[in-house]
């Protein structure tokens, strides 16, 4: 006990009476990351399918979803009914019907004739005002307007009241799954509907003298109608427009080169609306991040194509199909692929009834009516790389303060497990806050691809492993404040084995690049 009281004495002296700060080197070895990188996400939302033991692209995306129902608009609008007794004064006993009167009504649709809709939503605000001194019953019905084969009809009671302080009621009515018939009072009209509106005094109320100078009104509103289904002609509009698709993962895209397999890529325009249409598609071009820019030739590339209309009815719909292939064959589809443009742009033009109503206003369309344009593509991943290079770029903050912690040396090192038939050489690029280069360093080896390892039975698949040296150099430690990012480039290639050629490989189903990275530096520390 007394030797570490003499210990503890003689090292509180020693600090207290030290002239020049104490320092020492110690060594670090830190484990930054530990990661795996497969393709099983992208299995799991086919776009990716396994394909007798090796992977396959499978690609269905949806390019245009157009929606008729939302674009038939029904504007909206008010019906609105005076009534004005024909005699200067008219004795009203109780019960007495003074009002019966039927209406067609025109709903003003540009360029659009319809003869019935089903509404997805909508409503009817109706307000009545009764001018004369007993209770009045207002009963409105709308002959074609119906639900589950019940003709609309709603009856209403407005209190006693005055021309100059009328009596009122007023009501909102969910039209959501009503029918409509449009085609008037003829039966063969269109955007036309009825009314019937009769007005009676209450048989329990007193006798009372209307004049011609008391105005009954009523008024109707129709708001917000949507439609799910209509028949009748939809007019001969035009959609034009162009649409941009930016893949932005490809914008790591820096150099080099891809080869792809044949393969074959389907445009298909679906319609489910019982209208004829034609389509044009203008141009479809990519733009890689080197700024090159492919378009894709075809002969059907700015030509009209016709586009039928649908078959069948309520639950057998059947909507018709028109398909653009491109392939080697008729196309440049591989070197547009192969140009890994990040920014798609595909310009198109759609037409319904181009050559005006030749149906006879027989055009429908249901709930599940739309245009489609969808893009499906099948082939096998056997990509060849020739050192096709990809940069990405991490923030950073390595300050440190000199006066307590300085590295002196140290290296960044990458272990490697790599089931991918590609090789990728690694370079690290250290810039300042203003994206200047400061310093590169390459790595001592590369990732080998997994052609040149060895079999792995426990993933039934070649595996090659790898340790990657990054050597930092006293200048770039040196520089560590003012590194605020750091850019990692890779370049990869697919070397057959037999060969020592670029060629493309198949990548086997469950293939993954496991990877650790750590560092081992050496430090200054001062106390």
């Amino acid at each position: 006990m007394k030797k570490l009281g003499f210990v503890l004495v003689s090292f509180l002296l020693l600090v207290g009476c030290k002239k020049e700060p104490v320092s020492w080197n110690s060594s670090w070895n830190l484990p930054l990351i530990n990661d795996t990188l497969d393709l099983l996400d992208y299995v799991n939302d086919s776009t990716i399918v396994n394909n007798a033991g090796f992977y396959s692209l499978e690609l269905k995306r949806t390019l245009l979803d157009l929606n008729l129902n939302d674009l038939i608009e029904i504007p909206d609008t008010t019906l609105e009914e005076n009534y004005v007794s024909a005699f200067t004064n008219l004795t009203i006993n109780p019960g007495f019907s003074f009002v019966n009167s039927t209406e067609e009504h025109n709903i003003e649709i540009e360029n659009v004739e319809l003869k019935k809709i089903i509404l997805k939503s909508g409503h009817i605000d109706i307000t009545v005002k009764n001018p004369i001194g007993t209770v009045t019953i207002f009963n409105v019905t709308l002959p074609g307007v119906e639900k589950d084969g019940v003709i609309f009809n709603r009856q209403y009671s407005a209190p006693a009241g005055t021309n100059a302080n009328p009596g009122v009621v007023t009501k909102s009515i969910d039209l959501t799954g009503y029918s409509i018939d449009l085609t008037g009072v003829s039966g063969s009209s269109f955007n036309k509907f009825q009314s019937q509106i009769t007005v009676s005094s209450s048989p329990t109320g007193p006798t009372v003298v209307m004049t011609n100078q008391d105005i009954t009104r009523v008024k109707a509103s129709f708001k917000d109608l949507k439609v799910s289904y209509a028949k009748g002609y939809f007019g001969d509009r035009i959609f034009s427009d162009s649409t941009i698709l930016n893949i932005k993962e490809l914008n790591a895209y820096q150099g080099g080169l891809i080869d792809l397999p044949s393969t074959s890529v389907k445009f298909n325009i679906e319609n489910s609306i019982k209208v004829i249409g034609e389509g044009k598609l203008h141009y479809i071009t990519n733009e890689n991040q080197s700024g090159n820019i492919i378009s894709l030739t075809h002969p059907q590339i700015g030509s009209s194509l016709n586009i039928d209309a649908a078959s069948g009815s309520w639950g057998t719909l059947m909507p018709s199909i028109k398909t653009i292939e491109f392939n080697s064959a008729n196309s440049n589809i591989e070197s547009y692929l192969e140009n890994l443009g990040s920014i798609h742009k595909i310009g198109y033009t759609i037409k319904i009834n181009p050559w005006g109503n030749i149906s006879g206003g027989w055009d429908e369309l249901f709930p599940s009516s739309k245009i489609k344009v969808n893009l499906e593509a099948l082939m096998p991943l056997a990509i060849g790389m020739d050192n096709l290079k990809l940069r990405d770029t991490f923030n950073v903050d390595l300050n440190s303060d000199p006066e307590k912690t300085v590295i002196k040396s140290g290296d960044l090192i990458l272990q490697s497990s790599n089931g991918f038939p590609f090789s990728s050489k690694l370079k690290l690029f250290f810039l300042d806050d203003s994206g200047n280069l400061l310093h590169e360093v390459t790595g001592s080896s590369e990732i080998g691809s997994s052609q040149f390892g060895t079999f792995d039975s426990q993933h039934s698949m070649n595996i090659k492993k790898n340790e990657i040296r990054f050597v930092l150099s006293e200048a770039v430690l040196s520089d560590q404040n003012n590194i605020k990012r750091i850019v990692v480039e890779s370049a990869f290639n697919s070397i057959n084995p037999a060969t020592g050629a670029v060629a493309q490989a198949l990548i086997p189903s469950g293939a993954f690049l496991a990877f650790k990275l750590k560092t081992e530096f050496v430090t200054e520390n001062k106390f």
